[in-house]
């Protein structure tokens, strides 16, 4: 089973700091983000993260690949704990696909249907972070309950904020568990069928990645992640886990990152 983490974006919202150094390179309190999603995806039950890169953003790979040579530079200045630190980003188990063109979300998990063969596996949207790490071990748990059915975490949100959000429709099974009916993009307010908004991590049928292969450009000209889910719903049962606010920290702009930074490093240091 492998864990898909889509990182092609331009980042835009950052600029003009990442101009030069990818968004997914920011560091968060000790590490860039998306270490993070790597560590998250690599603590569930997949067996493998694939990043989905674009050319430009070599600093990523660097991050991931062994450097023997500064690990020896720091221990032989007796700097043990950052020389472990090095070694251990270095050695996680990542590997790559290109996305050579920004044509949407669905568009860059569909570059690695050739890695998937057929399994469930996981995307991880690198805005959102989960430092604990359990909540696509939940996910699975919920699939695995419903015969390997799809499912997406979901977070409640004020009612007069949803119309910034994709929410879903459908009915709860219990406090932290829905059926899903169907999937809204950013509806108005009066007409939202739920609070609950798409979190960005998934775990999704094999059928998804094969409906992503007919699926055509959709908001912006670009191919999107949600009509495929969409297309799934009718003919498989998708299933939401609700999560805390409090297991996720949101990257997304600059005061939200600013936000998990404050936050998280008070959570981490007291």
């Amino acid at each position: 089973m492998k864990a898909l983490i889509p990182a092609a974006g331009l980042g835009s919202r950052f600029l003009p700091a990442t101009k030069a150094q990818p968004k997914e390179m920011l560091l968060v309190v000790d590490r860039p983000v998306i270490q993070y999603v790597v560590e998250e995806g690599l603590a569930s039950a997949a067996d493998e993260v694939i990043i989905i890169n674009s050319h430009d953003k070599k600093s990523i790979e660097e991050h991931f690949t062994p450097n023997p040579a500064l690990e020896a530079e720091l221990r032989s200045r007796g700097k043990d704990k950052y020389a472990d630190k090095v070694a251990h980003a270095g050695n996680l188990n990542v590997s790559y696909v290109y996305q050579d063109e920004p044509l949407g979300l669905g568009h860059a998990v569909h570059c690695a249907a050739d890695r998937i063969e057929g399994e469930p596996f996981f995307v991880l949207l690198g805005d959102v972070l989960v430092p604990d790490n359990q909540m696509l071990i939940k996910m699975k748990e919920v699939s695995d309950a419903h015969n390997g059915a799809s499912v997406i975490a979901v977070l409640p949100v004020a009612k007069e904020e949803v119309d910034r959000f994709g929410v879903i429709a459908g009915e709860a099974l219990s406090d932290d568990v829905w059926k899903v009916s169907s999937l809204v993009e950013k509806p108005a307010v009066e007409e939202a069928p739920s609070n609950l908004a798409v979190f960005g991590r998934y775990l999704l049928s094999p059928r998804v990645m094969e409906l992503l292969a007919e699926v055509k450009p959709g908001a912006g000209g670009e191919i999107q992640l949600t009509d495929a889910l969409d297309a799934v719903l009718k003919e498989e049962e998708m299933y939401a886990l609700v999560i805390d606010p409090e297991d996720g920290y949101d990257t997304g702009t600059i005061e939200s990152w600013l936000d998990t930074n404050n936050r998280l490093y008070k959570k981490l240091h007291g």
